[in-house]
């Protein structure tokens, strides 16, 4: 996932491996730090028992094991699959989770920090996903048709930003920036100026250093982050849903500021996806794409 360090804003911080990136806390009141923490690993931990696709328990496979008929699914759940399809939606399916199968087809079969470093030569296969709109949901009702693994990856880290940031800001009165890897969300007062973020993706690569109001968001996809298979011969995460394999990298990484971290990964994924009409979709969105040979674009008065 991108690398994007939160700057010292006087506030205290924590930080944890957790699904293959590292989650990091920061908040105002440092004596707050750990019971911050605490809350930010139960929700997190909840939203892996409901949503992984790596877990052979969680409530996810177990829908998606269900041979095509309907089964109740917790609140969690409903609410996670109910923002992917959403995603779909919004983005006339760019976002989809309907996926799954494809990414096991491509050898990410198992958490990303199983795969890192390995020689992996996946026997590459196109998957023609069955389309989001397949799925049905109806209030805590789920319709998974057979065959069909979902993969909620796309969202649901993002959305996990957005509850354990509210979580904190509610419970414990302070203000919180929660980033997991490349998703950040924040809840509660800023500090003064705001929470001052760098956003690089690799070492060497464009940097530049924004500033997030209160309960504000940002989202960076990246092409060059979750890479497997053999030298000369690279795969990443983030799939076309028309074709089932890795969009071409017109973009190395697109970051989006956004009032939901939700909201800013959709955007974000959607236009790597979109590759060169990624423009046109973000508009006046505050974002910046970089392209494979590290040019930038900047939009929506992302700051220059």
């Amino acid at each position: 996932m991108p690398l994007i360090e939160m700057l010292p804003v006087g506030a205290d911080t924590a930080q944890w491996s957790v699904w293959g990136t590292t989650a990091r806390i920061v908040v105002t009141d440092p004596a707050a730090v750990e019971d911050a923490a605490a809350l930010v690993r139960a929700e997190l931990a909840a939203v892996d028992a409901a949503c992984s696709r790596f877990r052979p328990d969680s409530e996810l496979r177990d829908a998606c094991r269900s041979r095509g008929l309907p089964v109740t699914v917790s609140p969690l759940l409903a609410d996670l699959v109910g923002a992917a399809l959403a995603a779909a939606r919004q983005t006339g399916g760019d976002v989809d989770p309907t996926v799954g199968g494809a990414l096991c087809g491509l050898g990410y079969d198992r958490d990303f920090a199983a795969i890192t470093g390995q020689q992996v030569a996946p026997a590459v296969r196109v998957f023609a996903t069955p389309d989001w709109r397949s799925v049905r949901l109806d209030g805590e009702l789920l319709t998974v048709p057979d065959g069909v693994l979902l993969d909620l990856g796309a969202t649901a880290k993002a959305a996990a930003a957005d509850r354990a940031a509210a979580r904190v800001a509610v419970q414990l009165g302070v203000g919180v920036m929660v980033a997991l890897g490349g998703d950040i969300a924040t809840a509660g007062p800023a500090p003064d100026g705001g929470w001052r973020v760098l956003v690089q993706d690799r070492p060497g690569d464009p940097s530049c250093v924004i500033r997030l109001p209160a309960g504000a968001a940002l989202a960076t996809s990246s092409t060059a982050g979750r890479v497997w298979g053999r030298p000369g011969e690279q795969l990443h995460h983030i799939l076309d849903p028309r074709t089932g394999l890795p969009v071409s990298p017109v973009w190395r990484t697109v970051s989006v500021a956004a009032f939901s971290c939700l909201r800013a990964n959709t955007l974000s994924t959607a236009a790597i996806v979109r590759g060169h009409g990624a423009v046109d979709l973000l508009g006046n969105v505050p974002s910046r794409l970089v392209t494979p040979g590290l040019d930038e674009t900047r939009l929506g008065g992302w700051p220059e």
